[in-house]
Parts: structure tokens; C-alpha cells; sequence
């Protein structure tokens, strides 16, 4: 690979962590350079092209307060205060006047003034959101800041040295949000954009996000009669409907069948509980803002449970335990409740009532590493069946902040390490990012366009068995500590549910399909024979349905294209003469006669196989 052009360098890595190009290092220091096409600068791009969205918009909105513009996994949005909301128009207006800054090839270069010069500037200039984040977020006398031209912001960097760089940008849209997600807070307009090195990873971009679009799981569920969130019911609360039911019997028994196949026992637990059994799981104490506002009856206070650990925890202590009866298995899919704010609110990816795929094994620390094998395997064989081969696994260190003692961290993190490798699993170090209690493992799976999402995670909690003083007899009858997992493979149903939606289209792999096949009738002549057909379907185990209208047979294959069913049966004249059926599978046209029986056949070992392909 040719070494980059010197005009090409955006940035430098100063001893591993990005900087502004010319930033002062020591001499010892390891300095790499960043050309425009790295990925690592993808961020900074983003970052930078808020910046310069909201430069735009104060020049050309005077009196408008800009919040905060962080890249995100996408691209990037900017938060701003306004009188008015942004129309289409706008858009247009500011993206026009960002394509002027771009030529213009403003430079960026960083300042750091007092925290007193900082709040008095933005104050002065009516920024009271700056000068809020200001007084909240910088500790010391020193703050950060960039300038482009007349534009000054809050930030830390590191960003592009001239404006030139982000010439390949597009405003995507904007929508309402609130001031730090709260909504007892401003009333905000979010600017959403994307942008890249080059027109090309643009153009590939824009390509993605219609593709998404198309798949995006609010707007199939609607129209594949799924599932439905209602405000008469309750924000972020999901009603499945009959279709969507069926999936999610599906995921279910599969989840049941595969986690007693494995050794696990079930259990159930209640929705809500004492709010003290909240205080001794720390819930209270350090999740009180994401738990809905206690109801209170009989002079008691209870709390609807927003996690199912506490209760897996009192069921061990129902009784004295010893080191024979471990490992102990538990799981459940328990549903629990979290207040998430209106404005973080998206579908069935975030929503305030859930089902988690929930297990918590108990173990001693001779154990730990082979469960935690067994973990990852389980996890890596769910997940395929579900169609997700491609993932990100990522390996969570101590935190700055923790429970637990440094010993302990060490060895729960070797273990996890250590299985990973035996399992053969590519992960990443994510360094500082372990929950508070104890180090993990997350797994993101990939979709069909390439996009992340958090399905499993694999935790080891030092804080919980303390805090319920939780005990075992060992071999040498000592009383010790067991060692506690957190384990979710599929995570939320409902999000992994939307997440299945958008990777498949809604065209759902065989044994998934609400409706499996469908039988139409050329003509209302041979409805009758179209009905023996459907019923023997449904005795042999297959989902079907009949679609007895009385339309044109082009009109009902087109229905039930749109409708994604896997398998389209017709009978007409020769058919019912014959005893036979033709059949067509969704997307990929005729595929000639069968027998009835034949086609069954081929139908139920696709459905066995939990395959993804329709050959039969």
C-alpha cells in the first residue's frame, strides 16, 4: 500500500488516541498519521459536519440555541432550541449554506479559554444551553473549544482541519426531540445527516438507508398485521397481534426447547414486588431514574420489577445450598418494565414493557470457565438459527468505578478471555466499559445491510450475591460466596423481534412464517377442492390459509406476494382433476406441480430444519 500523500493526512494518533493535525506531542511519544480514507476518522467527519450544520444554522437562523451535535453510528444530528420547528425547505436552506462553508475552507482549529470567559461569551450571545452545559460538565477552570470562522462550540475534539473535508454530506431529515432526553425539558429540532470521505461511501450510504426504509420494522409491522403501539394503551407499550403472536410462539418454543435440551430449569416470577427487595438489589440506589413511580396498597409499596434478577436470587435463598447441586441453570423469559423517556421511544427497539431471555447460573470458581464456554456456544448456535452468522463480540474490563475486589475482576475477566479463545471467537477488548458489578462479554449480530445490534450479553456479578449474602457449602463444608452469570442470548424479545423484521424484510424463513402457505382457487368452481387442500395442509402441521374471494387469479398471487407468505399454492381445473396442486414461493415465481402429499413433505423438513432457503 503507497504511503499517503502529506495532503491527505487529516489527523495524527498521538500514543494511541486520535488528536488534531498538529497537535504538540513529546518527542518519545508513538505518532501515527491519519489519511482521509482511515475509518478511524469516520467519526471525526461526523463530528465535524455538526459542527458545521450548526454553524449554518445560526448564520442563518439568528436567535436559534444549539445544544449538542455527537456523531453517531450512522452519521451525526445537532440539537437546536427554536420558536419555529425546521420545514423541508430549511433543509434545503442550510444544507445550501453548509456547501458554502465547504468551499470557503474555513479552518478549525481548537482554543481553550477559562470557564468563566466561556460562560460569559455564549451567555452574552443568548447560548443559555451552552452555558448550562458548561456549568454541568466542565469541573476545572479550563474549557475546550473549537472555532470556525465566526462559529464557536463546546467540544473536546479532535475535528478536521479545514471545512474543505466535508463536502460529501447529506441532510437526511429532522424530527423532534428533547433537551437531554428528558421530556420536562425543551422542546428540541434534531437535524439528522450523514456524511464521508468520499461520494462514493455517500451514494453506497444513501443506497443503505432506502434499502432500510424499506425494511423498517414499524412500517411492516403495520402492514403485515404484527404488532401495534397505541397511546390509548401507552407509550412504548407493544400489543401483538395474531401474526406477530405466531412468531413469537415460535421463538419461544424453540427458546424453551433448546435451554432444557441444555440443562436449564425454568422458572416464573412475579411483575412486581416490595419496593425493599429493590433496596437490597441496589435498584433503588442507582437505577431509581429508568423504574416507574411506585404503587401502594395495604399500607405497603410496591414496584414494578425492571429487572427478574432479584427474584431468580430469592429463589435460590430459599434454602441453604450446597456445592452438589451446582451448576445451577435458571432461566425465564420474564417480562419487566423501565421508564424510558417519550423522546428515546423507537418501535420495538426501545419501549418501557419487555420479555428478557433471562438466566442466571450459580457456580463455584472451578466452574466458571467451562459455563461460560457453554455460554458462548449456546449463544453462537441460537443465534444462527435465527440466520445471524456475522457479529461483533466484545470483551468489557473494569471500570473506573466498581464492586468487588481487584483479585476477583482479574480472574472473572480471564476466564471470559480465556473462553473466548477456546471457542474460537474473534472479540475486541473494550477497555473501562464492564457494568460497575463485574466484567462481560457483549455479542452484536449483523444484518442483511451490515448494521450492529445487541443481542447476547454474558456477565459476571460480584455486587448482587454480596448484597444478598448469598451461600454455599463447598466439598470441605466451608460456607463460601458463589460466583453469580447474567445471561440474555436474544436479549429483548421485542427488540430482537424488530431486529429479525428488518434483517428478513418481514419474508420470514419457513418455520417462522405466521402464515406458512396459501391456497388460492383460480376459480370459485374450484373453491371446494382449494378448501380440502388448506384443511389437509393444517392437519399435517403446516400454517395455511384459504383465500376464498372471489378475485382474479393475478390479483390474489399479487395479495399474497404482498403479504410475504413463503409458499402460494393454486388450484384450478387441471389441479383438482389431477389430485395435485402448482405452487410458487414468494419473490422467486412458479415452481411447477406436486403432489399434495409431496409438497408436504418438503414443507414440514424445511420447517424441521429451521433452514432459510425455500427448496423443496
Amino acid at each position: 500500500m503507497s504511503k499517503p500523500r502529506k495532503s491527505d493526512v487529516i489527523l495524527i494518533k498521538i500514543d494511541g488516541e486520535l488528536k488534531d493535525l498538529g497537535a504538540a506531542y513529546p518527542e518519545a511519544a508513538a505518532v501515527e498519521e491519519i489519511n482521509s480514507q482511515s475509518i478511524e476518522a469516520l467519526d471525526v467527519y461526523r463530528h465535524s459536519c455538526a459542527h458545521l450544520t450548526a454553524q449554518a444554522v445560526t448564520e442563518l437562523f439568528p436567535g436559534v440555541q444549539y445544544g449538542i451535535g455527537p456523531a453517531v453510528e450512522n452519521g451525526f444530528y445537532y440539537d437546536f432550541l427554536t420558536e419555529e420547528p425546521f420545514t423541508p425547505e430549511d433543509l434545503e436552506k442550510i444544507s445550501k449554506k453548509m456547501k458554502f462553508l465547504v468551499k470557503q475552507n474555513i479552518k478549525v482549529e481548537k482554543v481553550i479559554w477559562s470557564k468563566k470567559e466561556a460562560i460569559d461569551y455564549f451567555a452574552g450571545k443568548g447560548q443559555n444551553l451552552k452555558v448550562e452545559l458548561i456549568s454541568e460538565k466542565v469541573t476545572g477552570d479550563e474549557v475546550s473549544l473549537y472555532r470556525q470562522g465566526d462559529f464557536i462550540d463546546l467540544c473536546v475534539g479532535p475535528h478536521l482541519p479545514f471545512t474543505r473535508y466535508l463536502k460529501d454530506f447529506k441532510l437526511l431529515s429532522v424530527a423532534a426531540s428533547y433537551w437531554k432526553g428528558d421530556e420536562k425539558n425543551h422542546s428540541m429540532q434534531r437535524i439528522y445527516g450523514a456524511v464521508f470521505p468520499t461520494a462514493a461511501g455517500l451514494a453506497e450510504h444513501l443506497k443503505l438507508l432506502k434499502e432500510a426504509q424499506a425494511r423498517d420494522h414499524r412500517r411492516l409491522g403495520t402492514e403485515l398485521d404484527l404488532f401495534s403501539i397505541r397511546n390509548d394503551i401507552g407509550a412504548g407499550l407493544v400489543l401483538w397481534h395474531p401474526k406477530g403472536s405466531m412468531i413469537r410462539y415460535e421463538i419461544e418454543k424453540y427458546w424453551f426447547e433448546e435451554h432444557l435440551r441444555k440443562g436449564y430449569e425454568l422458572l416464573n416470577t412475579p411483575h412486581i414486588a416490595k419496593s425493599h427487595l429493590w433496596d437490597t438489589s441496589g435498584h433503588n440506589e442507582f437505577y431509581r431514574e429508568n423504574m416507574f413511580t411506585p404503587i401502594e396498597f395495604d399500607n405497603t409499596e410496591y414496584q414494578l420489577k425492571p429487572m427478574n434478577c432479584p427474584f431468580h436470587i430469592s429463589i435460590y435463598k430459599a434454602r441453604n445450598r450446597s456445592y452438589r447441586e451446582f451448576p445451577l441453570r435458571w432461566a425465564e423469559l420474564g417480562t419487566v418494565y423501565r421508564y424510558e423517556r417519550s423522546g428515546v421511544l423507537h418501535g420495538l427497539m426501545r419501549v418501557r414493557g419487555f420479555t428478557q431471555d433471562d438466566a442466571h447460573i450459580f457456580c463455584t470458581p472451578q466452574e466458571l470457565e467451562n459455563e461460560i464456554e457453554e455460554l458462548i456456544d449456546f449463544s453462537l448456535e441460537m443465534l444462527k438459527t435465527f440466520g445471524f452468522t456475522e457479529l461483533d463480540v466484545y470483551l468489557s474490563t473494569r471500570p473506573e468505578k466498581y464492586v468487588g475486589e481487584p483479585e476477583d475482576w482479574e480472574m472473572a475477566t480471564a476466564a471470559l478471555r480465556t473462553s473466548l479463545e477456546k471457542c474460537n471467537v474473534k472479540y475486541e477488548i473494550d477497555p473501562g466499559e464492564g457494568v460497575f458489578y463485574g466484567p462481560k462479554i457483549d455479542i452484536k449480530v449483523k444484518d442483511v445491510l451490515r448494521r450492529s445490534w445487541q443481542c447476547t450479553t454474558i456477565q459476571i456479578d460480584f455486587n448482587l450475591p454480596k448484597r444478598f449474602n448469598l451461600k454455599y457449602s463447598d466439598d470441605q463444608g466451608q460456607i463460601k460466596q458463589p460466583i453469580t452469570i447474567h445471561r440474555a442470548v436474544l436479549g429483548s424479545l421485542e427488540r430482537f423481534f424488530g431486529v429479525l423484521i428488518e434483517h428478513y424484510g418481514g419474508f420470514f424463513p419457513t418455520w417462522l412464517a405466521p402464515v406458512q402457505v396459501i391456497v388460492l382457487p383460480v376459480t370459485d368452481r374450484n373453491s371446494e377442492y382449494a378448501q380440502t387442500v388448506q384443511q389437509e395442509l393444517v392437519a399435517g402441521g403446516i400454517r395455511a390459509e384459504l383465500e376464498s374471494r372471489s378475485e382474479g387469479i393475478g390479483k390474489k398471487i399479487r395479495d399474497a406476494e404482498v403479504r410475504k407468505i413463503p409458499f402460494i399454492l393454486i388450484v384450478g381445473d387441471n389441479e383438482e382433476k389431477e389430485k395435485n396442486i402448482s405452487f410458487r414461493v414468494h419473490k422467486q415465481g412458479d415452481r411447477g406441480k406436486r403432489s399434495l402429499e409431496e409438497f408436504m413433505n418438503g414443507v414440514n423438513k424445511l420447517i424441521a430444519a429451521k433452514g432459510s432457503d425455500y427448496e423443496i
